[in-house]
């Protein structure tokens, strides 16, 4: 039996380049054109975050669960602790908000999360913004705020 596409670890450890990186795995999920949320958009993130060293943590929603494209493998790996599922009713944006702050991490999301600016002020700093095309995986990282 292979090793699951996502690090499957209960304990947290950063790679020798002390970066672990915060996937916010619904908004990845959602990032294709289609109806349903791909799970392969989150492995692809994976790899790609893996390759240039970062150890990925992904969080997702519980919702997610009912959107997602290959159930029975996001099951699995949820089961495994590959994926971490928020507890149902809650929104996933506040465990990586916190757990970014705790761990010192940064989030890769394109989500902007203005709606919790004011309790996580940090979060735009924490920022990495991606892109999925054919399968492929662009991260784009700033050195600073981008002024709108």
């Amino acid at each position: 039996m292979g090793t699951p596409p996502v690090a499957a670890t209960t304990e947290f450890r950063r790679d020798p380049a002390g970066s672990l990186v915060l996937v916010d795995g619904s908004n990845v999920a959602h990032s294709s054109e289609g109806e349903r949320a791909s799970l392969a958009n989150i492995t692809s993130i994976c790899d790609k975050l893996r390759e240039e060293g970062y150890e990925c943590l992904v969080l997702v929603d519980a919702a997610l669960r009912h959107q997602i494209d290959q159930r029975a493998q996001y099951e699995r790996m949820v089961e495994a602790g590959a994926i971490r599922q928020a507890p149902a009713g809650t929104d996933a944006d506040y465990f990586i908000l916190s757990f970014a702050r705790e761990l010192d991490a940064s989030i890769v999301s394109n989500d902007r999360f203005r709606d919790r600016q004011r309790a996580f002020p940090d979060a735009a700093r924490r920022l990495i913004r991606y892109m999925i095309v054919k399968g492929e995986v662009v991260l784009e990282r700033r050195t600073g705020p981008r002024h709108e």
